[in-house]
């Protein structure tokens, strides 16, 4: 599967998600053009995600990818983070996340973003009109399937 429409498609979805959250980037500071690679160990893909001053770019990439700061681990630990499922400091020292790079800026997109109190699957639902619902439905029944926090749970702490 070609990767640009993919990259397009996230690139469009992350400028949809700071339109409704317009303070996500303004934390990141002097790290606001950083690019920051997210390196989920279980896919064949890493996201290059530059948030160019609150218009962010995102490219996917089938090979290693250089940036100011590279965060691996799990998808599922990736996405539990994003969500506030998890403690990044505690899967940061049991190994389960890797910070390489200028971990200044990792910390600053991790508190960016635990600020923000996303859900993407809401975000998403929130750009699908009419089909909104039986997207939910859909992302509900993937989470329980999965196993995978696509969904902020109500609990969610604090990393």
């Amino acid at each position: 599967m070609p990767l640009a429409p993919l990259s397009l498609s996230l690139t469009v979805f992350s400028r949809k998600i700071v339109t409704n959250n317009p303070c996500l980037f303004q934390r990141l500071g002097e790290y606001g053009r950083t690019d920051f690679v997210l390196d989920p160990i279980d896919l064949p893909i890493v996201l290059c995600l530059n948030p160019n001053d609150g218009l962010p770019k995102v490219k996917l990439t089938r090979r290693q990818t250089e940036g100011t700061a590279r965060i691996s681990g799990p998808m599922a630990a990736l996405l539990g983070l994003v969500h506030g499922a998890f403690d990044g400091d505690a899967l940061f020292f049991s190994r389960d996340l890797v910070v390489e790079g200028d971990t200044g800026a990792a910390l600053a997109l991790r508190n960016a973003i635990d600020d923000a109190e996303l859900d993407l699957a809401q975000e998403a639902a929130a750009l699908s009109g009419p089909f909104a619902r039986p997207l939910q439905q859909l992302i509900a029944l993937a989470e329980r399937q999965t196993g995978l926090y696509l969904t902020r749970p109500e609990d969610a702490a604090i990393w």
